[in-house]
Protein backbone atom coordinates (compact mmCIF):
# COMPACT_ATOMS: atom_id res chain seq x y z
CA UNK A 1 0.00 0.00 0.00
CA UNK A 2 2.75 2.45 0.75
CA UNK A 3 4.10 1.74 -2.42
CA UNK A 4 1.16 2.38 -4.29
CA UNK A 5 0.70 5.72 -2.42
CA UNK A 6 4.68 6.85 -2.87
CA UNK A 7 3.92 6.05 -7.10
CA UNK A 8 0.42 7.56 -6.93
CA UNK A 9 2.09 10.58 -5.44
CA UNK A 10 5.24 10.71 -7.62
CA UNK A 11 3.22 10.82 -10.54
CA UNK A 12 1.00 13.04 -9.34
CA UNK A 13 4.09 15.69 -9.05
CA UNK A 14 5.33 15.19 -12.38
CA UNK A 15 2.03 16.04 -13.47
CA UNK A 16 1.72 19.05 -11.64
CA UNK A 17 5.59 20.30 -12.60
CA UNK A 18 4.99 19.51 -16.70
CA UNK A 19 1.57 21.69 -16.14
CA UNK A 20 3.33 25.23 -14.88
CA UNK A 21 3.26 27.68 -17.08
CA UNK A 22 6.49 28.69 -18.66
CA UNK A 23 8.63 31.54 -16.88
CA UNK A 24 8.55 34.98 -18.73
CA UNK A 25 12.70 34.56 -19.94
CA UNK A 26 11.43 30.99 -21.27
CA UNK A 27 10.63 30.39 -24.73
CA UNK A 28 7.17 28.73 -25.33
CA UNK A 29 6.73 25.41 -26.67
CA UNK A 30 3.30 25.99 -27.55
CA UNK A 31 3.20 27.05 -31.06
CA UNK A 32 0.16 29.65 -30.15
CA UNK A 33 2.06 30.91 -27.61
CA UNK A 34 4.88 32.00 -29.75
CA UNK A 35 4.83 35.57 -31.56
CA UNK A 36 5.52 35.40 -35.52
CA UNK A 37 8.92 36.64 -36.64
CA UNK A 38 7.33 39.58 -38.61
CA UNK A 39 6.13 40.76 -35.22
CA UNK A 40 9.55 40.85 -33.11
CA UNK A 41 11.67 42.11 -35.84
CA UNK A 42 8.51 44.78 -37.34
CA UNK A 43 11.00 46.04 -40.32
CA UNK A 44 11.22 44.32 -44.04
CA UNK A 45 12.66 40.98 -43.62
CA UNK A 46 16.08 39.50 -45.01
CA UNK A 47 13.82 37.70 -48.45
CA UNK A 48 15.91 36.09 -50.84
CA UNK A 49 13.93 35.96 -54.17
CA UNK A 50 14.76 34.50 -57.73
CA UNK A 51 13.86 37.01 -60.23
CA UNK A 52 12.82 36.64 -63.40
CA UNK A 53 16.21 36.09 -65.11
CA UNK A 54 16.61 32.76 -63.17
CA UNK A 55 20.42 33.72 -62.08
CA UNK A 56 19.95 36.82 -59.62
CA UNK A 57 18.51 37.06 -56.41
CA UNK A 58 15.89 40.33 -55.27
CA UNK A 59 16.86 41.25 -51.45
CA UNK A 60 15.69 43.95 -49.00
CA UNK A 61 18.75 45.91 -50.51
CA UNK A 62 17.33 45.98 -53.56
CA UNK A 63 14.72 47.74 -51.99
CA UNK A 64 14.90 51.88 -53.14
CA UNK A 65 15.63 53.56 -49.49
CA UNK A 66 13.40 56.61 -48.52
CA UNK A 67 10.30 54.69 -49.93
CA UNK A 68 6.90 53.19 -48.60
CA UNK A 69 6.80 49.34 -49.23
CA UNK A 70 4.44 46.60 -49.74
CA UNK A 71 5.47 42.64 -49.51
CA UNK A 72 2.89 40.91 -51.37
CA UNK A 73 2.65 37.27 -50.80
CA UNK A 74 0.59 35.80 -53.96
CA UNK A 75 -0.21 32.57 -55.55
CA UNK A 76 -0.17 32.83 -59.76
CA UNK A 77 -3.48 30.76 -59.88
CA UNK A 78 -5.40 32.65 -56.89
CA UNK A 79 -8.54 34.41 -58.13
CA UNK A 80 -7.71 37.09 -54.87
CA UNK A 81 -3.91 37.83 -56.23
CA UNK A 82 -5.06 38.10 -59.65
CA UNK A 83 -8.03 40.83 -58.79
CA UNK A 84 -5.99 42.36 -55.88
CA UNK A 85 -2.65 42.81 -58.74
CA UNK A 86 -5.89 44.38 -61.35
CA UNK A 87 -6.74 46.48 -58.62
CA UNK A 88 -2.96 47.89 -57.98
CA UNK A 89 -2.80 48.45 -61.85
CA UNK A 90 -5.71 49.83 -62.99
CA UNK A 91 -5.15 52.31 -59.73
CA UNK A 92 -1.13 52.67 -60.17
CA UNK A 93 -1.13 56.31 -60.10
CA UNK A 94 -1.68 55.74 -56.30
CA UNK A 95 0.88 53.13 -56.32
CA UNK A 96 3.93 54.87 -58.55
CA UNK A 97 5.73 56.09 -55.44
CA UNK A 98 5.54 52.79 -53.26
CA UNK A 99 8.14 50.15 -53.84
CA UNK A 100 5.69 46.82 -54.24
CA UNK A 101 7.59 43.54 -53.66
CA UNK A 102 5.94 40.59 -54.73
CA UNK A 103 6.70 37.18 -53.83
CA UNK A 104 5.77 33.73 -54.69
CA UNK A 105 6.73 29.73 -53.84
CA UNK A 106 5.03 28.38 -56.86
CA UNK A 107 6.71 26.90 -59.85
CA UNK A 108 9.20 29.77 -61.91
CA UNK A 109 7.00 28.87 -64.56
CA UNK A 110 3.76 30.48 -63.24
CA UNK A 111 5.23 33.16 -61.78
CA UNK A 112 6.86 34.19 -64.99
CA UNK A 113 3.36 33.60 -67.35
CA UNK A 114 1.94 35.98 -64.21
CA UNK A 115 4.46 38.41 -65.16
CA UNK A 116 3.77 38.69 -68.32
CA UNK A 117 -0.23 38.52 -68.59
CA UNK A 118 -0.30 41.30 -66.32
CA UNK A 119 2.64 43.26 -67.71
CA UNK A 120 4.30 43.69 -64.36
CA UNK A 121 7.84 44.05 -66.00
CA UNK A 122 6.05 47.49 -67.20
CA UNK A 123 6.36 49.00 -64.12
CA UNK A 124 10.07 49.38 -62.11
CA UNK A 125 8.40 49.57 -59.05
CA UNK A 126 7.13 46.11 -58.96
CA UNK A 127 9.56 43.55 -58.37
CA UNK A 128 8.27 39.73 -58.53
CA UNK A 129 10.41 36.78 -57.40
CA UNK A 130 10.27 33.22 -55.96
CA UNK A 131 10.77 32.29 -52.34
CA UNK A 132 12.89 29.19 -53.08
CA UNK A 133 13.28 28.58 -49.56
CA UNK A 134 9.64 29.42 -48.22
CA UNK A 135 10.38 32.29 -45.96
CA UNK A 136 8.00 34.70 -45.81
CA UNK A 137 5.02 32.18 -44.92
CA UNK A 138 7.09 30.95 -42.15
CA UNK A 139 8.00 34.60 -41.18
CA UNK A 140 4.44 36.29 -41.54
CA UNK A 141 2.42 33.70 -40.22
CA UNK A 142 0.27 33.60 -43.44
CA UNK A 143 -2.64 31.75 -43.77
CA UNK A 144 -4.64 33.47 -46.37
CA UNK A 145 -3.60 35.01 -50.53
CA UNK A 146 -2.33 37.46 -51.07
CA UNK A 147 -0.67 38.13 -47.96
CA UNK A 148 0.32 42.08 -47.83
CA UNK A 149 2.83 43.45 -45.09
CA UNK A 150 2.53 47.74 -45.37
CA UNK A 151 6.30 49.43 -44.74
CA UNK A 152 6.89 53.35 -43.61
CA UNK A 153 9.87 55.00 -45.65
CA UNK A 154 11.95 53.96 -42.64
CA UNK A 155 11.18 50.43 -43.35
CA UNK A 156 9.28 49.85 -40.61
CA UNK A 157 6.14 47.54 -40.53
CA UNK A 158 3.01 49.86 -40.32
CA UNK A 159 0.18 46.74 -41.00
CA UNK A 160 -0.72 43.20 -42.64
CA UNK A 161 -3.67 42.07 -44.63
CA UNK A 162 -4.80 38.96 -45.57
CA UNK A 163 -6.78 38.22 -48.45
CA UNK A 164 -7.92 41.25 -51.20
CA UNK A 165 -8.21 44.70 -50.14
CA UNK A 166 -9.48 47.93 -51.42
CA UNK A 167 -7.24 50.19 -52.25
CA UNK A 168 -8.18 52.91 -50.33
CA UNK A 169 -7.49 50.52 -47.50
CA UNK A 170 -4.17 50.47 -48.28
CA UNK A 171 -3.53 54.33 -48.88
CA UNK A 172 -5.44 55.04 -45.86
CA UNK A 173 -3.03 52.96 -43.61
CA UNK A 174 -0.24 54.54 -45.28
CA UNK A 175 -1.89 57.56 -44.16
CA UNK A 176 -2.26 56.88 -40.67
CA UNK A 177 1.19 55.91 -40.07
CA UNK A 178 2.06 59.67 -41.16
CA UNK A 179 0.32 61.00 -37.98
Amino acid sequence: MKKAFLALMAIACCHFLHAQPTRPNQPATDPANTQAPYLKFPTIPPFHLLKLDSATYLTKDDIKKNRKTIIMYFSPDCEHCKHEIESFLSNFNKFKDIEIVMATYQPFSEMKEFNEHYRIFEHPNIKIGRDEKFFLPPYYNIHNLPYLALYDKKGNLITTFEGTQKVDTLMNAFKEKKK
